[in-house]
């Protein structure tokens, strides 16, 4: 499993989930293997909000993700990772117990934000 998660921060496994998809400045990239962390890696989001085209998806599809985490994010983009077979998880807090609570099965799914509707603007 390869975790993509926004970041309010750099600060990795220790900061915050980003609430809002295409407007976190970073990602943070995880591997799972047995059920626990193999390792982490944060990369910058250098498509932030770009251009309403669903760019950050792109960028962070790159890292061959199989699952997200994020606060919300509009339908545009959720729809274009169901395209692409990424789950994608809504959570609040820290990336930690996010990561813990998808591993766990604790995580349910996202709803849109409601200022995009079903526009591709995440």
């Amino acid at each position: 499993m390869r975790i993509g998660i926004t970041l309010e921060n750099a600060k990795g496994m220790d900061g915050n989930v980003c609430m809002h998809f295409g407007q976190c400045t970073n990602f943070l990239i995880v591997d799972v293997k047995d059920d626990k962390v193999a390792s982490s890696e944060v990369v910058p989001n250098t498509a932030i909000h770009g251009g309403g085209g669903c760019q950050a998806v792109d960028e962070i599809l790159k890292h061959k993700i199989t699952h997200v985490i994020a606060g919300g994010m509009g339908m545009g983009a959720q729809q274009k990772f169901a395209q692409a077979g990424v789950k994608i998880f809504g959570y609040s807090g820290k990336v930690k117990d996010g990561i813990d609570k998808l591993l766990a099965n604790k995580l349910e799914g996202i709803d849109a934000c409601k200022e995009h509707g079903d526009d591709c603007h995440v």
